[in-house]
């Protein structure tokens, strides 16, 4: 349940076939009240879901022109949602993320969280909450995309 009043909502999910495989995150951002809503998506040719996962989260933050902008995240990323409302990144910063995957994303995620006031709701995926089958449905399109990036970081990394 929303008690706070955000200004935006935030709707991940990100995808891959096979785990590595094709990928792509989807994501919708809804101006909370207006009735607006826009839709973003992007496949690469080799990733994980992890990845797309917090890329979703990543790119639509980036996408908000507006430092301070309220933000409630919605994902059905144990991963990521646990990853901040428990504190792991805080204390993976501390330690350099020694060990820790994706820490470029993980380093980009920060710089960008820490522009607005962002709370994270986790729903479970493929439950039938709208907005996160149509990310899922963005995401996996995105996945195969015959033009698809490259996940530079990912690939030469692995």
């Amino acid at each position: 349940m929303i008690t706070k009043t955000y200004q935006v909502i935030l709707y991940t999910d990100g995808s891959s076939r096979g785990n590595p495989g094709p990928g792509g995150y989807g994501l919708i951002l809804e101006w909370a009240g207006r009735g607006v809503f826009k839709e973003f998506s992007q496949g690469y040719r080799k990733t994980t879901n992890n990845r797309m996962e917090l890329l979703a989260v990543i790119v639509g933050l980036e996408k908000l022109k507006n430092d301070g902008t309220k933000v409630l995240v919605v994902s059905d990323s144990k991963y990521v949602v646990d990853s901040v409302n428990k504190g792991w990144v805080f204390s993976w910063v501390k330690k350099g993320f020694k060990d820790k995957k994706n820490p470029d994303l993980w380093q980009r995620f920060l710089e960008v969280y820490r522009k607005h006031q962002v709370d994270f709701q986790w729903v479970k995926g493929h439950n039938d909450h709208p907005m996160n089958e149509r990310c899922d449905q963005l995401a996996v399109q995105a996945s195969k995309d015959k033009d698809a990036l490259v996940d530079l970081y990912y690939e030469q990394n692995q």
